[in-house]
This record gives structure tokens, C-alpha cells and sequence, in this order.
């Protein structure tokens, strides 16, 4: 033990932990700054850009140091240790007083993702830093070809258990409340142990302030630990105007629920799926066309819906006799099926025994499995990132039109045809490359605003779908808004507010993910 323990390798020690905490940190900012400002590919690779861009302005820096480097290498841990366990604080703290700020909004991008960028700045900056100076600390113990290796070693080394460790452990089970304490602790530990190592060699002046500022540093992050989720739930506060009554980080998504007065809204990564205050406007007009036009449907398809709504409106109909739902994050379903609020809303409808629920993702079960649906109903969220633009992508159209009967539908929601006016038909485009013959849907949903979706079949031309739905007797499905006149509504649209020339909007697919874009470029502003 004393002999790995020495000086050298304690050195290597708190650079395998500088590693490990610092990515840790910067997936932790990576994954806020997706949830508070979107674009999980755009967030992800800006902030590991920045850090990989301040390490190289830390190690440029470095040079400039030439006295008492062990007792400034020590200090920069403490820095980095302080950094690391507060990287998610400070950007709910930041989001709690800037997001609905539209003043503060001057730069090219929100103040709240430049701060987090900033944080990923200054702690890429502390690791650039550290690892010269742990080279040069080295170098009277180990020749150079040795010293050069094993310093890198132990830092990449370091970064591959801290991002194992994120992924499987850290996000899944202690969140991003508590994962940041966690690394924070860690690498504040080695230093402490480095700070004990190393006396020997540490300046006597320094001695007593380093081993202070541990102390007080380790009592500073064990209240902030303490008391993180305390802020965490002030900061989450702040984002809604009305009451958050439940919240989870999952590896997936952060799932919020708020409450004012008798009705509840559902946010996933901070926008809005659902109200219980009008959730039917939407689920209603969704289903119940498309079961109605597939004549006796039996087994039906849910893609997303976690929420158990589409699944109530299906079971409505006496001839169902399998509902497959497919959602990718467990926690959703669970919510559905326990939470007496969800229950209540979907009817019982994720318990009941006509229903199987599969968490996986949606591309993967068209890819994997045997089945034939008489209706394949697309509840996914806005298409904001490449990943959720994927779930409409030509190719998951023909997986979907290879397991639809020949006399089945498929409907998806497909945002709102006035304010992404270009990602709506750029889904019917999409949809209409996979074989199907499609129409538009639409309908003003208060919580949302005028919401539609693309509806498709395999046989049916568009004016034959009108009409069998415009006629469709409702009389033996109970609804709560949709009736014959609803029916006639849902299926007429006006001249389009918005005017583009339709023949240059592309196709979606996998290897060219234009609905992102076209959403990200919607009339917004308009809402």
C-alpha cells in the first residue's frame, strides 16, 4: 500500500480523478443544457467543444506558472472539486432567474446556456491546467517517455470510468442533483490525500491555508449536498408559473407535473404534452378517426403515449382485442399506470389486460418485430433533436407500412400546421414517400394551440379517407368533445397562412434529418 502510495502515483491518482469528475460535470451541463435550451446533438457538442477548447487555454496557461506548482496544483483540485459538485446548481440557479427573462436574451444564444457554457469553460480551463503542471510535479520521479504516457494515461483513463459511471450509475439512480456531489467529494478526497502525501514537499506557508481551506471546503460541499434538492426544486419552481407536484430525472428526460387548481399539465425536458384541463381535444380527435376508418379494429400499435390517453380512447372500441404501447422511458409508463392523477385521466387503461407495455425505443420495435396492426397510432414528441426527428423519418414509415394490414392506418401527430407550417407537410411529404396516400388533420387544442396530425392508409385515396370519416356514426363511442360536426371540422383546412413553395420541402430520412430544422424554423413567434 505504501509503496502505490507514493508520491508519483498519488499524483496520478488525483489526475485519474480530475478526469473522472470533470467529464462527469461536463455531461451533467451537456444534459441541463439540453433540457433548459434543446437540441440534445447541438448542446452536447457545444459544451464538450468549449471544454476541450478551455483545456488547451489551461495547458497555455500553465507555462506562466513557475513557483510553489504543487501548492497551485492543489489548489486548482479544491477549485475544480468546488466547480464540479455545484455544475448543477448553478445552472438551475441560472435558469431560475433568466429563462422567462426575454430582456436578458441579447446574444446568440439564451444568457442561461451561455453561463452554462461559461461553467464548461472554466472547468475544461482547470483540467488544462493540472495536467502540465502534474507533468512537470512528475517529472522528478519518472523519465519523460514514462512521465508524458502514464499522466495521459490516468486522465483518459479517469474519463472513461466517469463516463461509465454517468451513464449507468450516476444518471439512473443518484440524478443530476446528486452525481456532481458525488465526483465533487471524490476529487476533493484525492486531493485532500495528495495535500497528505506531499507535505513534505508543500511550502511551510502553505501548509496551514491548504489544509483549512480542505476542511472548510469539505463542510461547504457536504451542506451544499445537503441542501441541493432544496434548490433544485426552487429553481424547477421557477420555471413554471404554476405548482410542480412531481419531478424525475430519468436517463432519458426530465419529467415534470404541475397543478393549478383542479388540472394537472405534464412537461417533458421543459414543453408541455398534455393538460388535464383539455387533453381530449387532442386524444380524441387523434384515435377515434382512425379507428373508425380501419372498420374492426383488433390489434393496435402505440408508438409513445406513455401517458395511457390514446390507449383509453382505443379501448373504447369492443373489436380491440390486443393494444401493444411502446414508449421508450419506463417512467412514463409507470406514471400511467400508478400515479392516481394519470390513472384516473387514461381510465385504468395501462392495467387493464388488453394492453402490453414495451420500453424500448419505437425505431427498434418496427425493426425487431413479427407482428400486423390494424392501426399504428404515432404519439412522439416534437421533432426538436435529429433523435426525435428519426421517429418520423421515411424509414420508420416503411417499417410501419410493412406492418400494417392492407386495410390499415397509421396516424401521427405531426406538431401544428401554422406554427411549424414546413415540419407539418414536411411529415405528410415524408409519409407519403413510404406508399401511404395521406391527409391532414387539425384541431384547436386551448393548451397547445392548433394542433394537427397526418393521417395515412395503403388503399384509400385522400377524398375516400374524407369522406368515410366525415360519415363515420359515432353514436356507439363515447366522447367527451368529437361529434359529427367535429368530424367535418377536423378534416377541413383554409387557405395557409403562411406561403413556401411545398415542392422544396424535402423528405426526412435518416441520413438527411431536415424536420429538425424545419421545426426549429417554425413561426414561433406567432404563438
Amino acid at each position: 500500500m505504501a509503496s502505490f502510495l507514493s508520491k508519483s502515483n498519488t499524483l496520478k491518482l488525483a489526475l485519474f480523478a480530475t478526469g473522472l469528475s470533470g467529464i462527469v460535470a461536463e455531461y451533467v451541463l451537456s444534459t441541463l443544457a439540453t433540457y433548459f435550451l434543446g437540441n440534445s446533438v447541438l448542446q452536447w457538442t457545444l459544451t464538450l467543444s468549449f471544454m476541450l477548447f478551455a483545456m488547451g487555454l489551461g495547458s497555455r496557461f500553465s507555462k506562466y506558472l513557475d513557483k510553489n506548482l504543487i501548492e497551485k496544483f492543489i489548489v486548482v483540485e479544491f477549485i475544480l472539486s468546488f466547480l464540479v459538485s455545484f455544475s448543477s446548481i448553478i445552472a438551475y440557479g441560472i435558469s431560475a432567474y433568466v429563462s422567462f427573462d426575454k430582456s436578458l436574451h441579447v446574444f446568440p444564444f439564451p444568457i442561461d446556456g451561455v453561463l452554462i457554457y461559461f461553467t464548461s469553460i472554466c472547468i475544461g480551463f482547470l483540467i488544462g491546467l493540472e495536467i502540465p503542471l502534474a507533468t512537470r510535479l512528475n517529472d522528478s520521479f519518472e523519465s519523460l517517455k514514462v512521465n508524458i504516457s502514464s499522466v495521459m494515461e490516468k486522465d483518459y483513463f479517469g474519463s472513461l470510468v466517469g463516463g461509465l459511471f454517468f451513464a449507468f450509475v450516476g444518471l439512473p439512480f443518484l440524478g443530476l442533483t446528486y452525481t456532481p456531489f458525488v465526483l465533487g467529494f471524490v476529487n476533493l478526497s484525492v486531493a485532500i490525500l495528495l495535500l497528505w502525501r506531499l507535505d513534505d514537499i508543500i511550502d511551510t506557508k502553505w501548509v496551514n491555508k491548504l489544509k483549512i481551506s480542505s476542511v472548510g471546503l469539505f463542510v461547504i460541499i457536504g451542506v451544499g449536498m445537503a441542501f441541493a434538492q432544496d434548490v433544485i426544486n426552487y429553481g424547477e419552481q421557477k420555471l413554471y408559473k404554476d405548482k410542480v407536484v412531481f419531478q424525475e430525472q430519468t436517463s432519458y428526460q426530465r419529467i415534470v407535473v404541475t397543478q393549478w387548481k383542479n388540472d394537472y399539465w405534464l412537461y417533458l425536458n421543459g414543453h408541455l404534452q398534455l393538460s388535464t384541463f383539455d387533453e381530449w381535444l387532442y386524444h380524441e380527435p387523434m384515435a377515434i378517426p382512425a379507428l373508425k376508418l380501419s372498420g374492426h379494429p383488433e390489434n393496435i400499435l402505440i408508438l409513445g403515449g406513455g401517458d395511457g390517453c390514446l390507449a383509453r380512447e382505443a379501448l373504447k372500441f369492443p373489436s380491440i382485442k390486443k393494444i401493444t404501447l411502446v414508449d421508450l422511458d419506463p417512467a412514463i409508463t409507470k406514471l400511467g399506470k400508478e400515479d392516481p392523477i394519470f390513472r384516473k385521466l387514461n381510465n385504468n387503461a395501462l392495467n387493464n389486460d388488453k394492453v402490453k407495455i414495451i420500453n424500448t425505443d419505437a425505431f427498434t420495435f418496427l425493426e425487431k418485430t413479427n407482428e400486423f396492426f390494424d392501426v399504428i397510432l404515432m404519439d412522439f414528441p416534437d421533432p426538436k433533436s435529429i433523435e426525435l426527428g428519426r421517429l418520423q423519418s421515411a424509414e420508420t414509415f416503411r417499417m410501419s407500412w410493412h406492418h400494417l394490414r392492407p386495410n390499415g392506418v397509421i396516424i401521427t401527430q405531426a406538431g401544428s400546421p401554422y406554427y411549424a407550417t414546413k415540419a407539418f407537410y414536411c411529415i405528410e411529404k415524408t409519409m407519403q414517400s413510404a406508399g401511404f396516400n395521406t391527409i391532414p388533420l387539425r384541431n384547436q387544442v386551448l393548451t397547445l394551440g392548433e394542433w394537427g396530425w397526418i393521417m395515412g392508409t395503403k388503399t384509400m385515396t385522400p377524398e375516400q379517407m374524407k369522406e368515410r370519416i366525415r360519415s363515420s356514426n359515432l353514436d356507439d363511442i363515447p366522447t367527451k368533445w368529437l361529434n359529427k360536426e367535429a368530424l367535418n371540422s377536423i378534416t377541413s383546412f383554409g387557405k395557409g397562412l403562411i406561403e413556401f413553395d411545398s415542392s422544396k420541402i424535402e423528405i426526412n430520412t435518416v441520413h438527411n434529418p431536415v424536420l429538425p430544422t424545419y421545426y426549429g424554423k417554425g413561426n414561433w413567434d406567432l404563438f
